[in-house]
């Protein structure tokens, strides 16, 4: 699923590919993921426009042009491609901007479970005026902010977009592991050092990912072992443990993250 250091690395695919670019021919495949606007609209006030410089915000990539921006949303498998006119179509290529006389940008999704929307600034602050703090740049003082007093988990917490926006299933397990707190931990009740050493984590594991251009499924990492038969702990060794929490499938170890009676947690 696409998490802030994908978004990331789809901003500068964007970057490269079409920005100072005049559109010239605007194609609409799968009008099933535009969202508030017609293929034909999109069409008309897109084609002859330029892509200036592109903006990530949570999961969100704006595509601003000279004009309206383009809000796109990856949902669980989207993505953008850079690709020439001769290349052959994808199954799942959706939208498709001809930028200059020889590069595509291609709007890609097998599943369709967001999409695009054609905003101009008053829409673009509607639709994210919910949004909390962008995780690559929250400070530590922030971070602590959106914990406090809360009650919900450390995992439904995290992956709140309006309380963090960024992060997400896989994300959120391995800044937890990294940081040896139990993802069923209440999120209120974190101590000071245990405030620290979450966003200590928090900005190496998205420094790392953003530079990989995705949560890499390193061997060292939660991630690169979490759906391996027998999953071990790449720390200590420890069988992982598994269950839904926030409505997301959870990995944790249950030796270097322990569960507390105490604390509001649940084990």
């Amino acid at each position: 699923m696409p998490e802030l250091p994908d978004v990331e690395a789809f901003r500068g695919i964007l970057a490269s590919c079409a920005q100072g670019r005049l559109i010239r021919r605007t194609e609409v495949y799968d009008a099933g993921v535009l969202h508030g606007v017609s293929a034909r609209r999109l069409r008309r006030e897109l084609t002859g426009r330029r892509f200036a410089e592109p903006e990530r915000r949570g999961k969100w990539l704006l595509a601003h042009t000279d004009g309206p921006t383009v809000l796109l949303h990856f949902g669980m498998t989207g993505e953008l491609v850079c690709a020439g006119p001769a290349d052959p179509p994808h199954a799942h290529d959706r939208v498709v901007f001809t930028v200059g006389r020889d590069r595509q940008l291609r709007y890609r999704d097998q599943r369709k479970l967001q999409g695009l929307w054609l905003v101009d600034e008053a829409g673009l602050d509607r639709m994210l005026c919910d949004q909390g703090p962008d995780a690559a740049t929250v400070t530590r003082k922030t971070l602590e902010a959106v914990l406090a007093g809360r009650r919900g988990s450390l995992k439904s917490v995290l992956m709140d977009q309006s309380a963090l926006a960024g992060l997400g299933n896989l994300l959120v397990d391995e800044i937890l592991w990294r940081a040896r707190l139990h993802p069923a931990r209440r999120a209120g009740a974190l101590s000071a050092d245990e405030c620290g050493r979450l966003y200590t984590e928090l900005r190496r594991t998205l420094r790392s990912a953003v530079r990989a251009g995705r949560v890499p499924p390193r061997r060292s990492w939660l991630t690169g072992r979490r759906d391996g038969p027998g999953a071990t702990c790449p720390r200590c060794g420890a069988t992982l443990c598994r269950k839904r929490l926030a409505g997301r499938g959870t990995v944790w170890c249950p030796r270097c993250q322990p569960g507390r009676t105490g604390g509001g947690d649940g084990a």
